[in-house]
C-alpha cells in the first residue's frame, strides 16, 4: 500500500483556503435568492479568510466576495422598495 502526499505536497491549510473560496462563492450565490441577510455577511467573511490564507481558487474568492457584496445590497434595495426591514420573492 502506497501513501501519497495531499495535492501534490499542498498544505492542509491551502486546501481548506480553496473549500473556503468555493463555499463563499456557493453562498453568495444562494443569498441572493434567500437569506441574504445571514448568507451574505458569511459568504463574505469565508471569501476574506480564503484570500487572506492564499487560496489557488482566488477568482472564486473574489466572486465569492462580490456576491456576498451584491446579496447586502439587494436586501437593502428591497427594503427601501417596501419599506420593511425584510423582502420576499
Amino acid at each position: 500500500m502506497h501513501l501519497t502526499a495531499p495535492a501534490a505536497g499542498r498544505r492542509a491549510g491551502a486546501r481548506d483556503a480553496d473549500g473556503m473560496a468555493v463555499a463563499s462563492f456557493v453562498l453568495g450565490l444562494l443569498g441572493l435568492l434567500v437569506l441574504n441577510v445571514f448568507l451574505g455577511p458569511i459568504a463574505i467573511a469565508l471569501a476574506g479568510v480564503a484570500l487572506w490564507r492564499g487560496t489557488a481558487r482566488r477568482g472564486r474568492a473574489l466572486l465569492g466576495l462580490g456576491l456576498g457584496v451584491a446579496d447586502l445590497l439587494v436586501l437593502v434595495a428591497a427594503m427601501q422598495w417596501s419599506d420593511t426591514v425584510s423582502w420576499s420573492l
